[in-house]
């Protein structure tokens, strides 16, 4: 297809102009919106129109480093002459892939900390998809990335869930793109300035709250370098209903949770169920509020079978329209895999044929299908059997269907078991959502607020005469 600038829609040329007029940006755009086009359009001006960049890396999560990006130039035909090279797969693939003549290279975040030890990082700029994965300050990955931070002329972050758990998260994201400027060099001078301790024991603190007015300080700090846009405002989204089915356990089985719930164990002949910690606690009771628990031997223990019972019923009532289930544990897979004919969406083969409708019960991890895959054509039902508390998981789970493109209503039905951690999960997921919510609203961009763009110079040329100029 023919893509002109006058093809984009005016919030994507608004996001255009913000990448090339600002050296730091942060995108934080929703699911739909076209970050990809957005970005990959202000790659291809800065590169063949102001000839400020000639080397770009974008760091992507794998599944959507292995396609989307490069899918997305060879779609376009103003964009065909970007040459991609994927530095993706074994160390052998990698190292060719970067020593290709090409003008993007894309790489998974997974091997962001290699490259920099292994490679000169000489790219004029770099794109960093899914910004909220480096929101650790202590990843291996965060720490990278910073080391070489000093060495780039532009860098662009991109992220629709930019503070999936809260305020916290933004300072490692800030500090990437801007060293510091904004937010702090350290983290926990951050923490002194907007947050006062919450939970703690003693001298050891849990967790931190921010204080009255940290969303305001802290919002006014990043506006300059970051937009948000949410897919509500600009695309015809279809009809969403969110559902929660609550099924209950028996006294037996809820005697059970309650134990473990109080003395973190559950003795067993052959292995006990036990947490040594708060974390592997909650992971537990969710895995029990699932049905089936992992015993300290590694072998499942099936509890109960509520939710199972729910999800016939919910397939049933689907009357034959295809149905996407997301699971948490390889148990909770195998489970429905026992007792339905499902299909786990995995690779390409799988996602064709389910938006070919060839597949009426598909099954999913969130991780593993949550950024850049288009599942819209094959269904509109998602049921989450198992919840996670990653709000980005989440909600980017959700988009695979509740996305542009979608002609139906999308339903997304909720498996709660009463009584159980499952009801805090859903309580976090949308009080998460709120303040993330007020984020996105206060560095929201309106087009009535924007004027209409000058010309840009060098237009009239053709992209091919402007390739051949910076090539020769």
């Amino acid at each position: 297809m023919k893509l002109n600038r006058d093809d984009l829609h005016e919030f994507q040329n608004y996001g255009v102009d913000f990448i090339i007029n600002k050296p730091i940006s942060a995108l934080m755009l929703e699911c739909g919106l076209g970050k990809t086009i957005t970005t990959l359009t202000a790659v291809s001006d800065l590169m063949y129109d102001y000839f400020e960049i000639s080397k770009v890396l974008i760091i992507a999560p794998l599944r959507v480093g292995l396609t989307v990006w490069k899918q997305e130039c060879d779609k376009w035909e103003q964009l065909k002459y970007l040459r991609c090279s994927i530095a993706i797969g074994s160390v052998s693939e990698r190292e060719k892939a970067l020593q290709a003549d090409a003008d993007i290279y894309i790489i998974n975040r997974e091997n962001v900390e290699w490259l920099v030890k292994n490679y000169p990082f000489d790219f004029d700029m770099v794109v960093v998809d899914e910004l909220s994965s480096f929101k650790s300050h202590q990843s291996k990955r965060f720490r990278a990335l910073r080391k070489v931070r000093p060495k780039l002329d532009r860098i662009v972050g991109l992220t629709g869930t930019p503070a999936p758990n809260g305020l916290m998260d933004l300072w490692a994201e800030i500090n990437l793109l801007d060293m510091g400027e904004r937010l702090g060099r350290y983290i926990t001078r951050y923490r002194d300035e907007y947050f006062k301790p919450d939970k703690r024991n003693g001298a050891i603190v849990y967790s931190y709250k921010p204080l009255p007015d940290a969303e305001e300080r802290i919002y006014g700090k990043i506006s300059d370098i970051c937009v948000s846009m949410k897919a509500a405002d600009y695309l015809e989204m279809p009809e969403r209903v969110d559902n929660i089915v609550e099924v209950g356990m028996s006294d037996k089985e809820t005697a059970m949770y309650k134990r473990l719930e109080k003395e973190m164990i559950l003795p067993f002949a052959d292995g006990d169920i036990d947490a040594v910690n708060a974390a592997s606690l909650s992971n537990k009771l969710l895995q029990l509020a699932n049905g089936a628990v992992y015993d300290e031997n590694g072998k499942v223990k099936k509890i109960h079978s509520r939710k199972l019972d729910a999800l016939e019923d919910l397939i049933e009532a689907a009357n034959g329209k295809p149905v996407l289930v997301y699971y948490s544990y390889k148990h909770d897979r195998d489970r429905i895999s026992e007792r339905f004919n499902a299909r786990e969406i995995k690779d390409d083969k799988d996602i064709s044929e389910w938006n070919t409708g060839k597949i009426q019960l598909a099954i999913a991890h969130p991780a593993s299908c949550g950024h850049g895959l288009n599942l819209q054509s094959g269904g509109s039902t998602i049921v989450w059997f198992g919840l996670t508390w990653s709000l980005e998981l989440y909600q980017q789970a959700n988009a695979r269907l509740y996305r542009q493109g979608q002609k139906n209503t999308v339903v997304v039905h909720h498996i709660i078991t009463k009584g159980t951690v499952d009801e805090k999960v859903m309580t976090a997921l949308k009080n998460k959502d709120i303040g993330q919510a007020s984020l996105m609203e206060a560095i929201k961009w309106h087009c009535k607020d924007v004027q209409t763009n000058e010309v840009r110079l060098l237009r009239s040329k053709s992209a091919e005469q402007r390739i051949e100029e910076v090539r020769d």
